[in-house]
């Protein structure tokens, strides 16, 4: 199964969010450099940008097309990166390995649980190719959870007072800048592990 992102979020914190944060005071000259920390912060905890999956999650609403191999699907499909919002399209691969659209009412959405209304998937008798059924939908959170907020503020923070990753002095030393315990306590409760 591979996730893709259609369309992507909004940013989840604003720059008058971090300028609050930061105490800036509205010092437009640093605008840029925050936005790229916010960018930065939020790609690395929002699931379908992240590399290692972050938290598993969509933070701002999204559009996401997951594709699975015929194979890959049993009873029910365990749609990746929730919250689920609502499907958008489902389309899949027959026999002949014609594109087919299926009809959304011949689905249920159970949270991020997908399954069938009838007894069996649309595609039963479909093309064995890669990627062969492509299931498009809505992800994210339409109100980001305050602890995820407070997280990427902070480590906007800390980007913004540490924007070197090396100190010169008498050796040059690198300097890590772990996720703060703050950070990942505000987190963990949204992670999700499967």
């Amino acid at each position: 199964m591979r996730v893709i992102v259609v369309t992507p979020p909004e940013p989840v914190v604003s720059w008058a969010d971090a300028d609050a944060h930061l105490k800036l005071d509205g010092d437009v000259t640093q605008q840029a450099i925050v936005e790229g920390y916010i960018a930065s912060a939020t790609e690395h905890v929002d699931g379908p940008v992240a590399p290692d999956g972050g938290l598993g999650r969509a933070l701002g609403v999204q559009t996401l097309e997951a594709r699975f191999d015929r194979a890959e699907i049993g009873s029910h499909i365990l749609l990746p990166f929730p919250p689920a919002i609502e499907l958008v399209s489902v389309t899949y691969l027959d026999a002949d390995g014609e594109e087919q659209v299926a009809d959304l009412a011949d689905f249920e959405l159970l949270g991020r649980d997908l399954i069938p209304v009838g007894s069996s998937w649309p595609w039963s008798d479909g093309s064995t190719r890669r990627e062969a059924v492509r299931i498009r939908y809505d992800a994210g959170y339409t109100t980001l959870p305050a602890p995820i907020r407070a997280a990427i503020l902070l480590m906007v923070g800390d980007l913004y007072a540490n924007r070197e990753t090396v100190t010169v002095g008498a050796s040059v030393q690198a300097r890590g800048i772990p996720m703060s315990t703050s950070v990942s306590n505000l987190l963990n409760p949204f992670r999700v592990y499967s």
